[in-house]
């Protein structure tokens, strides 16, 4: 009874936590990927784009729930959600379009471009600013829990419960359906094919009739539409804080770099290691090893590896540690 009891105590603190915030580091770092292997860059400004995304699905979301309009015990927000993508991928687009198509005709170097994106990364940053404030914002509503850690220990008679909240549930659904659909579509339909045969080889794609700037534009157009969804799902699972896309985007590219530059199926299991990594570090260990040690005994202390406060010096660390023992990443190959 006690091992159940710890298996429910891990599961609650850390497998359910860690697999709906791997869900939506895996979507921003796939975001991250593509954009890296078709324009050969990294996209700084990728952690507002998802805040931009999850803004515009807010304000759609305030809007719809002032006309009395939802789809209860759903949150509204995935009602509001194909507003966000459209307004998010046009933001996306006109950034392109007035910004890295001029550095692309130039044919400016990787590092130019990482810069280019570190000034669109602040124009989008102060615009969420004017449009929304610097304030955290909630708008999940529906129903909170699809099972209660109560309701769980009722059931089951254990000391220690299981909670599964809506949105974790709704992470982990929405995250495999985009997922798969990506790379349905990287592997079987024509455009997808051209984008893999750009990222190859740029030159030869050219000669074999492959229009570079169509290949951009779905680039930026799947971009957009990763960014808002996971900057979506992430809001809804915690809050929406303007400053934390900053804060996310080292995670994010940490497990881009995890997984392997420009690798989507690395991307994926990048932010599963970085997200477990995270919870793992700074979770308290104490009370999951008095149920595992002799009856009546407890540590001394939390028995926590670093407070929750250093959780983004972990995807540090594992950055570092990456880049000096496997640059390539846990997954290697051709780009795309």
């Amino acid at each position: 009874m006690e091992l159940l009891n710890a298996l429910a105590l891990f599961a609650n603190f850390v497998v359910v936590p860690a697999t709906a915030y791997g869900a939506q580091l895996a979507l921003g770092a796939l975001g991250v990927t593509l954009i890296f292997g078709v324009l050969r860059f990294a996209n700084f400004s990728h952690g507002e784009l998802m805040s931009f995304g999850t803004m515009v699905t807010i304000l759609a979301t305030w809007f719809l729930q002032g006309q009395g309009i939802g789809i209860a015990p759903l949150p509204t927000a995935l009602l509001a959600l194909p507003v966000g993508i459209a307004v998010t991928v046009l933001m996306a687009l006109a950034t392109d379009r007035f910004v890295f198509r001029f550095y692309r005709r130039k044919r400016a170097s990787p590092i130019v471009f990482a810069i280019v994106s570190v000034g669109v990364m602040f124009f989008l940053a102060g615009l969420i600013r004017i449009v929304i404030g610097p304030d955290d914002q909630s708008f999940a509503d529906g129903a909170r829990f699809i099972i209660t850690a109560r309701e769980f220990r009722e059931l089951t008679g254990l000391k220690e419960g299981i909670a599964l909240k809506q949105t974790q549930m709704f992470t982990l659904v929405i995250a495999v359906a985009v997922v798969a659909a990506l790379f349905w579509f990287l592997q079987n339909t024509r455009a997808g094919k051209a984008m893999r045969a750009y990222s190859d080889n740029e030159d030869l794609a050219l000669l074999s009739g492959i229009n570079p700037e169509r290949v951009v534009m779905i680039a930026w157009i799947i971009t957009a539409t990763l960014a808002t969804v996971a900057g979506t799902l992430y809001g809804l699972d915690k809050t929406y804080k303007p400053f934390i896309f900053l804060q996310i985007l080292l995670p994010i590219f940490a497990a881009t770099i995890v997984g392997g530059i420009g690798q989507p199926v690395g991307a994926i299991l990048g932010g599963f290691v970085v997200a477990y990594s995270e919870v793992m570090v700074t979770y308290a260990y104490k009370k999951l090893l008095a149920y595992l040690g002799p009856e009546g005994w407890a540590p001394e202390g939390l028995v926590q590896l670093l407070s929750t406060d250093y959780k983004f010096a972990v995807s540090f660390i594992i950055l570092v540690v990456v880049l000096l023992i496997r640059p390539t990443g846990i997954v290697r190959g051709k780009v795309l």
